[in-house]
């Protein structure tokens, strides 16, 4: 194998596991000794130093793992503080709209009020912390209860739940109207 390819492979296979990788595991990878590839990983980390890469390699016994240079990590609070950028279709609104008003509330009574499965819509919400689960239910199965989170507050600018706007019947023969029409959607298809 040509060195800039051997380099390559180490350099991916380091990358996708995220972890320490024995020095004789990456040799048998390449198909070189042990001696190669010492020399191959002592080349890469004077590469990414010259070149003032935000990545090294730091070494452990007889493993090598690659990392992120101490100097990169403020950059990297900075990225992983900054607020994920949430995408709330309409499918999920309508989910958290009943979790909010219905609270505690099981999966099954929120797909029984949407018609329709809402595992997707549930998923996201508990990514962006906007529900949580609160608990399980004391029935038959001991389903989770789910519930907003002081992060939905925030977001939907009320400081408790009873500062949510009352919901009037038409919005309610609305939401009706708009999941008995997903139902009807999956059934034709």
């Amino acid at each position: 194998m040509k060195r800039t390819r051997a380099e390559a492979v180490i350099e991916a296979v380091l990358f996708t596991m995220g972890e320490s990788v024995e020095i004789s595991r990456l040799a048998d990878v390449i198909e070189e000794d042990v001696k190669a590839v010492k020399d191959i990983l002592k080349d890469m980390e004077n590469r990414y130093a010259r070149e003032d890469r935000g990545i090294t390699l730091v070494h452990f016994e007889d493993a090598v793992q690659l990392c992120t240079k101490e100097d990169m990590y403020e950059y990297l609070v900075k990225i992983a503080k900054a607020p994920k950028k949430m995408n709330l279709t309409d499918t999920v609104l309508e989910t958290l709209s009943i979790i909010a008003y219905k609270q505690p509330v099981t999966r099954v009574e929120i797909e029984r009020v949407r018609g329709v499965n809402c595992d997707h819509a549930i998923n996201k919400l508990l990514e962006y912390d906007l529900i949580t689960e609160l608990g399980r239910l004391d029935a038959p199965g001991r389903p989770l209860l789910f519930g907003t989170t002081e992060q939905f507050l925030r977001c939907f600018g009320v400081g408790k739940l009873d500062e949510l706007p009352e919901l009037n019947p038409v919005q309610i023969e609305e939401f009706k109207q708009q999941a008995e029409a997903e139902v009807q959607l999956q059934l034709d298809v």
